[in-house]
């Protein structure tokens, strides 16, 4: 045992501590600049690096250096401040597909004080609707070509990039590519912003109910990029990214508009995904370092000896997955066909501002279906769900996190804050775990995602886990299917591998002999594709919403 703060007895293996039921991290914690009126922007562009190119466009070619990024932050954000009166605690839209630009946007706001929400171009005009009315910004970026998605919203737009050519009747209040090349003023107006100020207003995925805005502050980004640059030893020499992840997602925005800005590595930019050009993206710029979702390293093994004949890898030195644990299959798979390329995982909420456990290795991700051990000064408790009580190593409840990356709540949504954060501090993260004897944290499903059989409660992970075993199935997912008589039973949506006729008996069949007889599924379902939001999580709310509307 080792002595941990406030002289807590530690298990130095696990981090587990009797005296208060809480799980520590295991890793070096994460320094904290002192002073407390500090901007992310400020405490960004304050850092020291040896890099030279920040950013380049991976369709283009265009390349923004450390210079010109930080000109052009100073720049928007005096036309922010000056000709459009933008202060303090105001909200500002961005509603872009990803783009070199996306980082200058969002540092410029919150430099001000202002505060930055984003949102996915795929929405409906009705989900951005929603997302306006429910955040209240002052002022929109967009492309000429989403203008439409702000129809009836009133708001003043900025264009990113290119010329309005559509009959919208907004307001074009500025372009981007001139404002940033105005001259900054001394003379603007620069408002006190803490640490404690709130920064972002990201909208959760909604897996499990309506999207609801949470608010990070300052400090939260602050720790979220002292936690990705020490993991990735980013102060130790200039690396290569590319961005293949929504930059409007935590995922992306957490990695590439803040992360890797504050280290000096060079980050390619992909306005979508498509795996050709990310692939000759890799090439062309040498890239060193791959974040992706499962899908894609799943299209990366699967493709492998078709990939390395017609691209160059050999600069990629690891790959950085989330959104989902991997399995075995896939992680031995990956690195028999990549054996130079380290795989690292990570494990995340918009609540967590993208930090919660990670894998740092190779040996740490050979934890099958580990999501990692706690990250840099967080605390873990494992609680069960139905006495509330903490539970020790090896047993399975619901995480709690606490730690400096933790939200400060949700945006106008007092109920739903009070019932996902306690009074001191700990945020439930809706993930059924458990944290073995090493620390490494297990993701056994997502606690309202139970399917309750006869009173038994069901994992749905567990049962998908098994059917992506099958050599016929290429991906699949289990979603509660409702019964009158045993309440809900098991229901699986599958993908066939190419050129196979599996049935549903022969899929039901392949479950049945593996486990108890109340996991059982009972449907089956054959479809092209399983819809997933941009970090890889299953949509099961689509789902349940196809499988009922025939009833």
């Amino acid at each position: 045992m080792a002595e941990y703060n406030n002289n807590l007895t530690v298990d130095p293996k696990s981090g587990y501590s009797p005296a208060n039921s809480t799980f520590y991290s295991k890793r070096k914690p994460i320094p904290f600049p002192a002073n407390e009126s500090l901007d992310v922007t400020t405490f960004i562009s304050s850092r020291a690096h040896s890099g030279k190119i920040a950013f380049i466009d991976a369709t283009t070619g265009r390349k923004l250096t450390f210079s010109d990024v930080w000109n052009a932050v100073e720049s928007l954000a005096t036309s922010l401040s000056v000709d459009m009166s933008i202060r303090k605690g105001d909200v500002i839209l961005l509603l872009s597909p990803n783009s070199i630009f996306f980082p200058i946007i969002c540092l410029a706001v919150m430099s001000l004080g202002a505060i930055i929400t984003t949102t996915n171009p795929l929405n409906t005009n009705n989900e951005i609707a929603k997302q306006i009315k429910d955040s209240n910004p002052v002022l929109a970026f967009t492309i000429p070509q989403l203008l439409p998605k702000l129809t009836g919203s009133n708001l003043p737009v900025i264009l990113i990039d290119g010329v309005n050519d559509s009959n919208s009747n907004l307001k074009i209040v500025g372009d981007l590519q001139k404002l940033i090349q105005r001259k900054p003023s001394e003379s603007r107006l620069k408002e006190r912003v803490t640490q404690n100020d709130v920064a972002t207003l990201l909208y959760s995925s909604g897996t499990t109910g309506a999207s609801k805005g949470v608010i990070s502050s300052h400090k939260n980004l602050i720790a979220m990029v002292q936690t990705i640059v020490g993991r990735f030893n980013l102060d130790e020499g200039v690396q290569t990214f590319i961005c293949t992840v929504p930059m409007f997602h935590i995922y992306g925005l957490a990695a590439f508009a803040a992360g890797l800005l504050a280290s000096g590595s060079t980050v390619v930019v992909l306005s979508k995904f498509e795996m050709d050009e990310m692939l000759s993206s890799i090439h062309k710029y040498k890239v060193t370092s791959l974040p992706l979702v499962p899908p894609i390293l799943v299209a990366l093994v699967n493709n492998a000896d078709l990939i390395k004949k017609k691209y160059d890898l050999s600069s990629l030195a690891s790959v950085l997955s989330g959104g989902a644990p991997l399995s075995k299959e896939v992680i031995e798979g990956f690195v028999e066909k990549y054996p130079s390329v380290r795989i690292l995982q990570g494990y995340g909420l918009t609540e967590s501002t993208g930090i919660g456990a990670s894998t740092d290795s190779l040996e740490e991700s050979r934890r099958y279906g580990t999501a990692g051990m706690l990250s840099p000064s967080m605390e873990g408790k494992i609680v069960d769900p139905e006495s509330g009580k903490a539970l020790p190593v090896n047993k399975t409840g619901e995480l709690w996190l606490r730690g400096p990356t933790i939200m400060k709540g949700y945006f106008s949504n007092e109920e739903a804050t009070a019932s996902t954060l306690d009074s001191d501090g700990w945020l439930r993260t809706g993930d059924l775990c458990y944290i073995d004897e090493d620390g490494f944290i297990f993701v056994v499903d997502r606690l309202k995602e139970l399917i309750k059989y006869k009173g038994y409660q069901v994992p749905p992970a567990e049962l998908e886990a098994l059917l992506l075993t099958h050599p016929d199935i290429s991906d699949a997912a289990v979603i509660p299917f409702p019964d009158k008589e045993v309440g809900q039973f098991p229901m699986a949506y599958v993908v066939r591998k190419t050129g196979s006729t599996i049935s549903e008996s022969a899929v039901m069949d392949f479950i049945a002999k593996q486990v108890a007889p109340y996991k059982r599924i009972r449907r089956v379902a054959f479809v092209s594709s399983i819809p997933k939001n941009p970090s890889g999580k299953i949509l099961r709310k689509d789902l349940i919403k196809l499988a009922t509307s025939k009833l």
